[in-house]
Order: structure tokens, then sequence, then C-alpha cells
């Protein structure tokens, strides 16, 4: 992997405003609230935190004794960020990591350090840090290089009562009441990291692991996801499905993991920032892949399981690029970018319209790593343009969605084609109807006009996210380069008028 550094591909970075030019056409929409829907599951909006570069030592975990303001060795500026998002799940703590972790050496007075791991912030750690943020915790026990005994002493561990020897163990640790784990991961990439196992091979392991490994409380229901496909790749798909419509009464499952990364092609060779227009255009064009990956998958899973039993996991997802200039490679340390921030809106909204299967979803990952929503460096602390786009769009957890019709449009750039817009609405528990709107093209703003049939509104008022440029970030000197602002907009006559700019997210609430 190596960084675009070149000086034509910097002065394309620079020379791509987003600037006003003259709108074209008004986007028509049309919004029929009074259609039924499918509820967009909360947990679509999880992250995920792995032991990787500083995600969780300097992100998340700064030690008791630190200078740096901190409940417990968890940074508070971290958490207070966290809680704004309300995450529903967090995946810990891995990732190819989960499968060489030994939960033991996590816990206790007395930390056994491991190359690379000072085993400093472990399992009672991780439960504080989720309670501290409000979150379900989403497990990944290790089927790679352990076994399926060990895992379940982890979980008798985390959600037994102090009647047994682990629960007692925890107790004795500082924490007298179970834990309780929501989802639990049976592997990770095991047709790589994972152990590079044969579909075959890893179904056999799974079922040992899904029927041994289990919640000690039987008040906490559990569910736990399979490894599932790489992109659309669909042998493993195939073959743990294929198992799960024979099951018996010994195992099951209630997800499939899936991973998918937006690259613009293997292995990772974009810049985080240094990027062109043509760039932007094509990681974004393999981001709207994920659609197709999807309905690939699902249409795997709909020949076995029709009534959509199991959950299509994607628990993995994001931009990865060339490690930021500076950085050590291995932390995957990259920039985030208003160009992130659009990728993240249109898999939200990609995720929206498969949520009758896709009732989950990690972004890789949570801090420092990837397209994370929080950098820190020391006791220094930013929220990244992906970070505002997961605020805007808390609206949507647990939403209904609402159905739109509308011409998406065309942007070219260099022989690259994609949509030139996105949207999607949905109406929440208090019946409050949202709308987000997204300005795929770098260059030009765009003006909707949405009809709103079901839905009485005299007004609309939200938040939009735009840049100066499209590799617009934000940094610790500049923390609000990149920032949402209100925006307020006109109904009229049963419609909903709005203009917004280029490479631009909007989130607006009908009222």
């Amino acid at each position: 992997m190596r960084l675009l550094t070149s000086a034509a591909a910097i002065a394309a970075a620079v020379i791509l405003p987003v600037a006003a030019h003259a709108a074209d056409a008004p986007v028509q929409v049309a919004l029929d609230a009074s259609k039924p829907g499918v509820v967009i599951d909360r947990h679509v909006f999880g992250q995920f935190a792995e032991h990787l570069g500083s995600g969780i030592y300097g992100g998340i975990w700064v030690g008791k004794d630190s200078t740096i303001p901190n409940t417990r060795g968890i940074r508070n500026d971290v958490v207070g960020a966290l809680k704004a998002l309300k995450v529903p799940n967090v995946r810990w703590p891995g990732g190819c990591f989960a499968d060489q972790y030994n939960w033991r050496r996590g816990i206790g007075p007395e930390r056994k350090p491991a190359i690379g791991e000072p085993n400093t912030f472990g399992t009672d750690e991780f439960m504080d840090f989720a309670q501290q943020i409000g979150t379900e915790a989403y497990i990944s026990v290790n089927l790679g290089s352990s076994t399926a005994q060990e895992a379940s002493e982890w979980l008798e561990y985390m959600t037994s009562s102090t009647d047994s020897a682990l629960g007692a163990e925890r107790a004795k640790n500082g924490h007298p009441e179970p834990y309780k784990v929501a989802v639990l991961g049976l592997g990770n990439e095991s047709w790589d990291c994972g152990g590079a196992m044969s579909a075959d091979f890893y179904v056999n392991e799974m079922k040992r692991f899904s029927h041994f490994v289990h919640s000690y409380n039987p008040a906490q229901p559990m569910k736990r996801v399979a490894v599932g496909p790489s992109g659309p790749d669909p042998i493993y798909t195939e073959a743990v499905m294929k198992a799960w419509k024979g099951r018996s009464w010994a195992w099951d499952i209630e997800g499939l993991s899936l991973h998918s990364y937006s690259t613009g092609g293997w292995p990772p060779h974009m810049s985080d920032t240094g990027f062109d227009e043509k760039d932007y255009a094509v990681l974004l064009k393999d981001s709207l892949g994920m659609d197709d990956t999807l309905k690939t998958q699902s249409a795997i899973m709909d020949k076995y399981d029709p009534e959509k039993k199991v959950a299509l996991v994607v628990d993995e997802w994001g931009a990865w690029l060339v490690p930021a200039s500076g950085s050590n490679s291995g932390g995957a340390v990259q920039q985030n970018s208003q160009r992130d921030a659009v990728l993240a809106a249109l898999n939200f909204n990609i995720f929206a319209r498969h949520a009758d299967r896709v009732r989950m979803a990690n972004i890789a990952q949570m801090v420092n790593v990837l397209q994370a929503m929080i950098l820190t460096d020391k006791d220094r602390m930013l929220l990244t343009p992906t970070y505002h786009v997961f605020h805007m769009y808390v609206p949507f957890q647990d939403a209904t969605f609402v159905p739109l019709t509308f011409d998406a449009g065309a942007y070219t750039t260099d022989g690259v084609t994609l949509p030139r817009v996105d949207a999607i609405a949905a109406r929440d528990k208090a019946g409050k109807v949202w709308i987000a709107v997204t300005n795929i093209d770098p260059k030009s703003p765009a003006t909707f006009s949405v009809s709103l049939a079901g839905v009485k509104a005299t007004k609309a008022s939200g938040q939009t996210l735009s840049a100066p440029k499209v590799n617009s970030i934000n940094t610790f000197d500049a923390p609000n380069t990149v920032a949402p602002r209100a925006l307020s907009a006109k109904v009229a006559g049963g419609k909903l008028t709005v203009t917004v700019a280029p490479a631009s997210v909007t989130v607006l609430g009908l009222e």
C-alpha cells in the first residue's frame, strides 16, 4: 500500500471545491406515509471496537491513573460523544483479534500481557464501557484458535450468578451482578484470518459452538451470529443456511455475518485526503455495490429461510483506505472526510431498503481505526464527518420505513456514472416523519420537491452536513471544519421544497 502523494493528485484535490453552481431541475420525490413499511432496526447503527492500533488503548482506555479525565480508566469525552449517538450495540474484541484472544489474560488484578497486547482492557472493562455509553454487548468468541469449552467458560464468567465458580470469580473481581451479552459472534472471517476454514469445516465447528456456548441467565436471551460471506461470495452463505434449514434442537443461529468494505479495488490503495474527483466517484460507486451484495446474499438466504428468521448482519462495513501519512500502517489509521460522510449516508439508505433482512450492522471502526466516529490524540478528541451522519440519522433508529419514489438522475465524471441523489424516509415511534436526502454530485446543488401523501406538515427542520471541499476534514487544530448546521425548509401545498449543497447529507423532520 502507498499514499497518493504526487503533486498532480494533491493539486487535483485542492481544485475540487464544493462551490455553488446553477441547480438543475428539482428532483421530484413522491412520499406516501399511508403505506406500511418495515422497521429499520436500531441495531443497524452499531459500532465495532477491535484491539487494533489505538482503537482501544488511547481511544477508549487511558487507565485509572491518567491525567485525561476518565471514569475507571475509560475516557469521559469519548463516552459522552458516543452516548449522543444512542449506540445500540458494540462488537468486541474483534475482528481478526478475536480469534487469537484469551479472555482469561484480561481479567482479575494480575493481568497477563501478550505480544503487543497489555490486556489491561479486558472483559470487565469492556462491560463497564458498554454500560457507560448505554449500549448492548456483541461479543465475538474465539472459534479459530480456541475451544468451545473456553468460550463456554467465558460466557459463564459473564452471565452466570455467583452460585457458579466463574460467577463468583467475576464477583471477586468487583462485579457481583451478571452481565448481559445480547449478541454472540461464532467466530470471525473463518474463511481467512479466523482459520482459513472451508465452509463445510466451519459449519461443523459452528454447530458445536452454538450448542455449547450459551448465556447462563435464561432471563436474558442471546442471539448468535454465524460467520457468513466476504462481499458477494456465496459459498459460506449456502453452507451455513443449508445447515440451518436442516438444524436439530441442539443448535441454532439468529444471524449471518457479512463483511463488505468500500475500497475502490483490493488491496486498499486510495488516499484518505489526497484524492481527485474520479477517486471520489470510484469509491462511492464501489460502496453503492453494497446494494447488489445484499440482494445476492438475501436471495440465497430466502431459499432456505423465506420467513427471514435469520438476520443478515453486516458487522464490518465502511471505507478502507491507505493509512494516513506518518501513521503505523498496521494501526489502520485514516482521516475522515466529507466523502466518508456521503458514503455513510448511502450505506444507511441501502440498509434501510433491505430492513426486512438486514437487522444489524457495525461500521469499522469506532475510534481511531478505519472509518472512525472519533479521533483522539492524548487529551484531545474530535468528531469526524461520519460521526455527524450517525448523529443526524438517530431518528431512523427503530423507525418504520416510508416508501419514496424518485428519479435519481445521473452524475458522471471521467467515465464513472453514479446516481446524482439519494433519499429515504421513515416514521418514528412518536409518529413524526423524517426524510434524509443525499446529494452525491460534488459540483452542483440539488433541489428536492417532495410530495407528502399521508402527512400533514407545515414546516420541516433539521440539519445538513456539507463542507468547503469533498476532501475537507476535521483536525485537532480545526475540529469544526465539517460540522452540521441547522436547516429549515418550506412546506406548502402538500410539498416540501429544499435545496442542498453539493456532496451533502441532510436530515429533516416534518412538523
